[in-house]
């Protein structure tokens, strides 16, 4: 069952050449960072993309180990990593793709003439023929 808010434990590997992240519960979700903001925004949105990937291939997101439960080295600490679903999934959703159609060469003329934006003239007429809302 998808879920609406999931909080994971990160572990914070910090070394010379910048700042190491991993999931123990989600192996393969690994960003990187090279100060400590960048490496929790990274953190957060890695979290958020791996969990909706796993969503969307309909595997099991594991229970997260709880904190007390993490081992880790002298260099390295923990940190709950908490990520709000619906916001990745919105923003997942309304990726543009590109997509070729071919008009006549005298309406494309006249909208190159008036400056349509053939996009968007496209995407409304989409959204009223199938009668959905963005």
């Amino acid at each position: 069952m998808k879920k609406d808010r999931y909080s994971f434990i990160a572990v914070f590997s910090f070394e010379d050449d910048g700042i190491s992240i991993s999931f123990p519960d989600l192996p393969g979700c690994l960003p990187c960072a090279d100060t400590m903001d960048e490496a929790l925004k990274n953190a957060n949105e890695a979290l958020g993309l791996h969990l909706w990937g796993m969503e969307q291939d309909d595997e099991p997101i594991p229970e997260p180990t709880p904190i007390t439960k993490i081992h880790c080295e002298k260099n390295e600490v923990p940190a709950v990593i908490e990520v709000f679903m619906p916001a990745y999934r919105d923003k997942i959703s309304n990726r543009f793709v590109k997509k070729t159609l071919s008009l006549p060469a005298w309406l494309a003329d006249l909208a190159d003439r008036d400056g349509v934006n053939c996009s968007k003239v496209f995407q409304n007429a989409l959204i009223e023929y199938l009668g959905v809302r963005p």
